[in-house]
């Protein structure tokens, strides 16, 4: 964050204004002024109205040990009643103008650099001004607190300013962000796409291979196994399955035989082509108690128990 100091505000000036003129009359003095310091220069910021004195606003000092608000800035404070009487003071560069009398405090911004000084001066040793001492170092409080309060606007400006400009580069990457985000979905869906696509082609093709090169091969075996009546229905298990197969067989039905053994399988798709219970003990050489045993199983791992529902059927209507 810069150091820069905040400007100072015309209504800002306008209430030190006030404030000048005020200690003017309170103090009885020609002069009451706020001083401002940009080293190695010091000039008049703020001069009371009214009265017949030198210090117009824009004069400038550069400082030296022979100015009034040089002491100030060096002791912290300074109090002179008579410069006449003083040794230090008597040949100071105010006493051109015969401004003898000099109180004054100085100006700090809230991190301690020096803004200038506040003062009053006049031709005399002044006793009320005297006494208005401690009213004048109250006003030094006043404005300090001005230069306070417009730091921390100042400072608060700036830091909206930053949080603006993080949520404006905040907004862009989001911005920059989606934008890559959807870039990245429509080449997803794309690639998705071709996936898609893919599949089917090499779908496509399986089935014309199975149909070009399978079928007719299994239509020549079937009059080699004629007389073999297992190996005739095992035949016909295959050339269903093909067509079922090619004729793009419901994915339900194949989710159904996965759960089942390799006898019940068999036992299944025989069920589903209308084989009896004997015709499938003759063609598998089992006991037809053994295939009634696997019924009972499929009926079992389908939900059919006590269903009152057909096997068959039941297989059927899932193929």
């Amino acid at each position: 964050m810069t150091h820069q100091k905040p400007v100072i505000p015309d209504q800002t000036i306008a209430n030190w204004q006030r404030i000048v003129n005020l200690i003017a009359k309170l103090a009885d003095v020609p002069a009451s002024l706020v001083m401002r310091t940009d080293a190695p220069h010091h000039s008049v910021f703020v001069s009371n109205h009214g009265q017949d004195h030198p210090y117009q606003v824009g004069l400038r000092f550069t400082l030296n040990e022979k100015l009034y608000c040089y002491g100030v800035l060096n002791e912290g404070e300074l109090l002179v009643e008579d410069a006449t009487c003083d040794p230090d003071w008597s040949d100071n560069d105010d006493m051109e103008h015969g401004m003898r009398f000099y109180a004054g405090f100085p100006l700090h911004w809230p991190d301690g650099a020096v803004f200038g000084t506040i003062c009053v001066l006049d031709t005399r040793r002044n006793t009320a001004a005297l006494q208005f001492y401690e009213g004048l170092r109250e006003f030094s409080r006043v404005i300090e607190a001005d230069l306070k309060l417009l730091t921390e606007i100042e400072q608060r400006t700036q830091l909206e300013a930053e949080l603006q400009a993080t949520l404006d580069q905040l907004e862009a990457r989001v911005s920059a962000r989606t934008s890559e985000l959807e870039e990245a979905n429509t080449a997803l869906r794309v690639l998705l796409s071709n996936i898609e696509q893919s599949r089917e082609d090499y779908g496509a093709q399986i089935l014309r291979q199975i149909k070009g090169l399978v079928i007719p091969n299994v239509a020549k075996l079937r009059g080699r196994v004629e007389a073999d009546a297992a190996a005739r229905a095992y035949l016909e298990m295959i050339e269903d399955n093909l067509k079922s197969i090619t004729s793009s067989m419901s994915g339900q039905l194949t989710s159904v035989l996965e759960g089942l053994t390799p006898s019940e399988q068999d036992i299944a798709q025989m069920i589903i082509r209308g084989q009896t219970t004997k015709d499938i003990a003759r063609t598998l050489s089992r006991e037809p108690s053994t295939i009634e045993y696997h019924r009972n199983n499929i009926r079992k791992k389908l939900g059919l128990r006590k269903s009152g529902r057909n096997l068959r059927s039941a297989l059927r209507s899932i193929q």
